[in-house]
C-alpha cells in the first residue's frame, strides 16, 4: 500500500493517477484545435483490515473482492 497523503486523486493501492487526453475533432477532412482534458480514476473510500480508510480505484476494489472470495 502506497501512502499518498498530499495527492487525493491517486489510488492508495496501485498508485493510479490522472492522465491528460486530447480529443481530436475532424471537420471537412481537417483536424480542428481542441483543448486537453484531464481524466481522473474512479476513486472510492474503502476500509482496510484495521479500520483504516483509504482511497482506492474501483479496479483495485474489484480485485480485492475476488481475492477475498478465493481465500474463503
Amino acid at each position: 500500500m502506497i501512502d499518498f497523503k498530499i495527492m487525493s486523486r491517486v489510488c492508495s493501492i496501485c498508485g493510479k493517477g490522472s492522465i491528460v487526453t486530447v480529443t481530436r475533432k475532424k471537420l471537412r477532412s481537417k483536424y480542428n484545435p481542441t483543448t486537453k482534458k484531464r481524466k481522473y480514476p474512479n476513486l472510492q473510500w474503502v476500509k482496510l483490515g484495521n479500520n483504516k480508510r483509504v482511497k482506492a480505484c474501483t479496479k483495485c476494489i474489484k480485485i480485492m473482492g475476488k481475492r477475498q472470495r478465493a481465500i474463503v
